[in-house]
């Protein structure tokens, strides 16, 4: 099955930008779910209609309308948590990108394809726009049942690290320990042990890693559980980049669309 790829721009009066996102349909057939994506400007990076046309000749997924959402020049503001800026005072823009995608994206996107219901929404991001994924995703369970995190900045912190710093400063786990009850969303989470060389608690365990394994816990505490709501891929040798996230994608798009 072929896919084809189209443009999509909008002016946002939210972001006060212009927009652009790249859309992936298959040929002559109805998408079941919605795939979006931020860093959508990596979208051939990550060579990922080569992965679609794959997974849909061995039947591996089901069919899918993908739009990736390529960032903007203030990328470091839009993306993050809503209404929680880190120690640098970035994400102060995390918010409106988050009312961007809710009131002005998802309509658009109806609009141009004439798809309006769509089986399973999904959500997913890398580093910077993997964080802003989970957020929105955790923040609107409504809208969106699954998220993708590759690589996510979950050192995402309100105190730098020279300024007694803990584990606790850590902006998306404290949302979600703070979160009252227990959205229904299922996560995918993936890190590489070359993410970085960072090491705050000198464990011998990268922060990448750490992160992500200690939200795991707190995702565990709430009462998600393994594998059900939450899966998790530690690749040996895995960076930070395109070129392994683009490994990556196989999986997650089997474990967020199966067939």
């Amino acid at each position: 099955m072929l896919v084809t790829e189209n443009t999509l721009t909008l002016s946002s009066a939210l972001l006060e930008r212009e927009v652009t996102c790249t859309i992936l349909l298959p040929e002559n057939t109805e998408p079941q779910s919605l795939l979006l994506l931020n860093d959508g400007q990596e979208l051939e990076n990550l060579n990922l209609k080569t992965l679609l046309e794959y997974q849909y000749e061995r039947n591996g997924i089901t069919p899918l309308l993908v739009v990736a959402v390529h960032a903007g020049p203030e990328r470091v503001q839009e993306y993050g948590v809503a209404g929680e800026l880190d120690f640098k005072k970035r994400g102060s823009k995390a918010s409106a990108y988050t009312q961007f995608i809710l009131e002005e994206l998802l309509p658009a996107i109806s609009k141009e394809t004439g798809f309006y219901n769509f089986k399973t929404k999904v959500y997913a991001g890398f580093s910077l726009g993997g964080l802003s994924a989970l957020d929105i995703t955790w923040h609107h369970a409504d809208v969106f049942q699954k998220a993708g995190i590759f690589s996510g900045s979950l050192w995402w912190r309100s105190r730098d690290l020279a300024d007694d710093y803990t584990d606790n400063d850590r902006i998306m786990h404290r949302v979600i320990r703070d979160t009252a009850g227990k959205p229904d969303v299922k996560l995918w989470l993936q890190t590489g042990t070359k993410d970085e060389a960072a090491d705050r608690n000198q464990n011998g365990i990268i922060d990448s890693i750490d992160d992500t394994v200690d939200l795991i816990k707190e995702l565990e505490t709430k009462g998600y559980t393994r594998p059900h709501d939450i899966q998790y891929l530690e690749m040996i040798g895995g960076e930070h980049n395109s070129a392994t996230w683009a490994k990556a994608l196989p999986k997650f798009l089997c474990w967020a669309f199966a067939s």
